[in-house]
């Protein structure tokens, strides 16, 4: 009974950091805008892209990944779009250019997809009716802290570091998320 106790807090753990990286990296862009279109010399349309196809490729497949990952198993989904948002991240912080980190962005937009179309998938699988509400309301105040930490953190991490280091740090959580991931999170059983 502890150990499935343990697993399903495991579980929720990682669904719930994972909830906090896809808005917090949302919300902390909009800061770095300025910083980002002084360097790479981006006019305000094309800056306004690097914004809004997150957005737009996030709401785009979030269905299509849910029911991806129904048919292939919520793990492998799961995990494999932390592991495409990390690299993602790493790449729009490295890039040089506008259309790179546009590019890098877009990707970074479905691989947050991925893993935010599974991660309740994850936990209301893993707990009991009568647990359902509790572990979900964890789960979307950690979007909320997301939220409202994306635009406090990116803007010290801007000032002090630069915009790059917005997508740096958050390679780094993800990739610890995923170690969690392939560790914590049980084999799907498929039908």
């Amino acid at each position: 009974m502890a150990e499935n106790i343990r697993t399903r807090n495991q579980i929720l753990l990682v669904a719930t950091l994972a909830a906090f990286l896809t808005p917090f990296m949302g919300s902390a862009i909009n800061l770095a805008i300025p910083a980002i279109g002084r360097e790479l010399n981006g006019n305000a349309i094309m800056l306004n892209w690097i914004v809004t196809s997150f957005l737009l490729v996030s709401a785009a497949f979030l269905l299509p990944f849910g029911r991806l990952a129904d048919m292939r198993g919520r793990k492998r989904i799961f995990v494999g779009g932390l592991g495409l948002f990390a690299v993602a991240s790493l790449m729009c912080g490295i890039s040089n250019s506008l259309v790179l980190l546009l590019v890098s962005r877009i990707f970074q937009g479905l691989g947050a997809t991925m893993m935010f179309s599974t991660g309740m998938a994850l936990v209301t699988a893993a707990f009991p009716p009568q647990e359902r509400g509790k572990v979900l309301g964890l789960n979307a105040a950690a979007v909320y802290v997301g939220l409202s930490a994306g635009p406090v953190l990116g803007g010290f991490l801007t000032h002090y570091l630069g915009w790059r280091s917005i997508f740096w740090m958050v390679a780094v959580l993800a990739l610890a998320v995923i170690a969690a991931s392939i560790r914590w999170l049980p084999e799907d059983r498929l039908a």
